[in-house]
Formats: C-alpha cells, sequence, structure tokens
C-alpha cells in the first residue's frame, strides 16, 4: 500500500483538456477511465463568460469553440456525471495543478464541490515505475496510433501506462 492506494487495481484516471493555458483559461473536455476501465469523455459547454481561446490548444486538441456549443454538456451535467461516478474516491492525474484549476472552475460554474479527491499520479508511483514511465508511456501510444490529444484517451493511455509499469515491476522484482 503506497499512499493508502492498493497497487493491485490500477487507479482512476482523469484527464482535461482546456481552451488554453494561463489563468483566463478554463475546462473544454474532461475524460476519464475507472479503476473498472468505464471509459468516459464529454466535450463543456462553456459558460458565457468563459472566453479565453487559444488557436495553439485549438490544434492540439482538434476542438474547436463552436464544437463546445454544438456538443457540449452543460458544466451542471458534467459536475453531477463526476460526482456519481467518484463519490468518495480518489481519482488520479498526471497534470494535477492544471488538472486540479480547471476542476474547480466546472465545478465553481456548476455551484457545487467535487465529491471525490483529485490527486497527483505521480504520489502511487514507485521508484522503478518513474524510471520506466515515458519510455512504456511513448510505446503504448506508438502501438494504439493516437493521432488525437483527447482526454479520455489520454486518461486510457496513462491507466495503461501505470498498468504495464507495475506489472513489469512485478515480473523483474524491482
Amino acid at each position: 500500500l503506497k499512499d493508502g492506494y492498493n497497487s493491485m487495481m490500477p487507479p482512476s484516471i482523469i484527464d482535461i483538456e482546456a481552451s488554453g493555458f494561463g489563468t483566463d483559461s478554463y475546462p473544454i473536455e474532461v475524460g476519464y477511465v475507472t479503476s473498472h476501465g468505464k471509459r468516459w469523455c464529454s466535450l463543456v459547454k462553456p459558460s458565457d463568460d468563459w472566453q479565453h481561446w487559444s488557436a495553439v490548444a485549438e490544434q492540439l486538441h482538434h476542438i474547436s469553440r463552436d464544437a463546445l456549443f454544438v456538443h457540449g454538456k452543460s458544466v451542471d451535467a458534467i459536475a453531477k456525471d463526476l460526482n456519481d461516478i467518484f463519490l468518495n474516491q480518489v481519482v488520479y492525474s498526471d497534470g494535477w495543478l492544471q488538472d486540479f484549476t480547471w476542476m474547480n472552475r466546472l465545478f465553481d460554474m456548476a455551484s457545487t464541490t467535487p465529491h471525490f479527491k483529485l490527486e497527483d499520479l505521480r504520489t502511487i508511483l514507485t521508484p522503478y515505475q518513474q524510471s520506466v514511465w515515458h519510455a512504456t508511456k511513448q510505446s503504448i501510444l506508438n502501438e494504439l496510433q493516437i493521432n488525437r490529444h483527447r482526454a479520455s484517451a489520454d486518461a486510457q493511455v496513462l491507466q495503461m501506462t501505470w498498468l504495464k509499469t507495475a506489472k513489469r515491476e512485478a515480473l523483474v522484482g524491482a
């Protein structure tokens, strides 16, 4: 048990894509994969005062601002979905500082609070996992041939990387 985490079960992973970086950015897509393998993703319909938009972020995610208004779910619906699926759980992110900020913007706009805890994925990585993380993740990206930088795909790759590094560590007895 490392930091209260059961190392025999993969962690639930969340990823948040945003309108850009900086203080005015906001969440545009939320995706996750649960410890049981359920994968979910939704675009976020921006609130009226969320105006910041980065062309660089749009190129990276291939998500237009117009698509958010057409296909996005409300912040209320997304906050409810996240609270329902992760009630009293810990969810992990590889970009904790940014994801924590964007998640709080989403929940603040929905006038509610998260009923789960967001933690940095690095807190449950062993030294061995940390040492092979980047090469393993790149191997998985190459194998899956993922061309889009999207939230649920990113969450799945992170969980697969965690699983592969944990299994490899168990085999080598690191």
